[in-house]
């Protein structure tokens, strides 16, 4: 049987109102500034539980040992070099 076309015309007005609706759909999802307020969001939030708070001490811990290394290294190869060139050998 076929269509009419005033059932045709609300087919076409049914799918462009349904595209519409998933492109505002879409838009929303995508919008950089809910995604920024949502990621954000969920950081904050893993900070401040308490496998965020393990993670922030560990990484607090990693950083002061490998600022303290390097410190000791620069301060040690510094004293050598002052040895070194103080140095003089007897003959």
């Amino acid at each position: 049987m076929p269509r009419s076309p005033e059932q045709i015309q609300q087919e076409i007005d049914a799918a462009r109102e349904s595209l519409g609706s998933t492109l505002d759909e879409l838009a929303y999802r995508t919008n950089p500034t809910r995604l920024k307020a949502q990621g954000k969001a969920k950081a904050q939030a893993f900070l401040a539980s308490p496998t965020g708070i393990a993670v922030e001490s560990a990484l607090g811990l990693v950083v002061t040992l490998v600022v303290t290394t390097k410190v000791v290294r620069r301060v040690r190869s510094r004293r050598r070099a002052k040895v070194v060139v103080g140095h003089t050998r007897r003959r």
